[in-house]
């Protein structure tokens, strides 16, 4: 696997938006969970993050936006580069302001605020008037007309598909440049979820947000990405388009559930065998 390139000054149009170069992971200054993790995201792009429970996906996107320190976890090794400024000196609200914004597994709305209070908390960063915030609350709306009618709604009598919009609306409250999307498709309906990636696909096609999706829905992640990295045991095992990870044979077999044999890992496979390196 070749490292991520790292962009060379703020706002270096030619280099991608996020980079994250042979990072390593540790919690509690004792577990490894990250062992080398190198990728990128293009300006404009959506990159899929794919692997079973435990690869260590969101432990990625944690440690691209700063909020380890809470969970005991920290970056022991390696670089994260995001609009060509190194990020290491960053606090999760500076990166906030910087436009790179984190939606949480399991959606985490405060479930005694209304609807649209929980959208107005992502505009919190921002110094704006209030018709200012008024406009975007309302593009957030046409993004979401769902949580418009249950914007007087308390967000923890809503549904988990609506506490999803709910969580990716505040995340648009502030503005993104940048969105971590991590596993939207828990727990929801078929239905849902192609609602909330169709919606991902405009916010990106639109509004030009790039996002770095982790997710274990192999399917619909390479369906609505550009470029995926697949994850095993902390360690970035394969990259490449989502159309050639679709259709490689590999990929379908322990991903997509189209291979004849039981579900295996990597390790099992022996044209990964082959590339010990990538595993070792």
């Amino acid at each position: 696997m070749t490292d991520a390139t790292t962009a060379t000054g703020p706002d270096d149009a030619s280099g991608p938006l996020l980079s994250a170069n042979n990072i390593e992971v540790v919690y509690n200054r004792v577990i490894l969970v990250l062992k080398g993790v190198s990728l990128s995201v293009p300006r404009g792009g959506i990159t899929a993050l794919l692997g079973a429970n435990g690869a260590g996906k969101t432990t990625t996107l944690k440690a691209i936006s700063h909020i380890l320190k809470g969970e005991r976890g920290e970056v022991t090794r390696g670089s994260i580069v995001y609009d060509g400024t190194e990020t290491e000196s960053l606090t999760p609200s500076d990166l906030v302001r910087k436009g790179l914004v984190q939606v949480m597994e399991g959606r985490h709305c405060f479930e005694h605020l209304t609807v649209e209070e929980n959208l107005l908390l992502g505009a919190y960063t921002r110094s704006e008037s209030r018709a200012e915030r008024r406009e975007q609350l309302d593009k957030t709306y046409a993004y979401f007309p769902r949580l418009r009618d249950r914007r007087h709604t308390q967000a923890g009598y809503i549904s988990g598909g609506e506490q999803q919009m709910t969580a990716i609306g505040r995340a648009l409250m502030a503005r993104p440049r940048m969105i971590l999307l991590d596993e939207p498709s828990m727990g929801l309906a078929p239905q849902l979820l192609a609602e909330i990636f169709g919606i991902v696909d405009r916010l990106n096609r639109e509004e030009k947000v790039s996002f770095l999706l982790a997710e274990q829905n192999t399917h619909a992640a390479l369906k609505h990405s550009d470029y995926g990295y697949i994850l095993e045991n902390g360690r970035v095992v394969m990259e490449g388009a989502s159309e050639q990870l679709t259709e490689n044979s590999d990929v379908k077999e322990f991903y997509l559930g189209l291979g004849e044999s039981g579900r295996r890992g990597f390790r099992d496979a022996k044209h990964y065998r082959r590339r010990k390196r990538w595993l070792s």
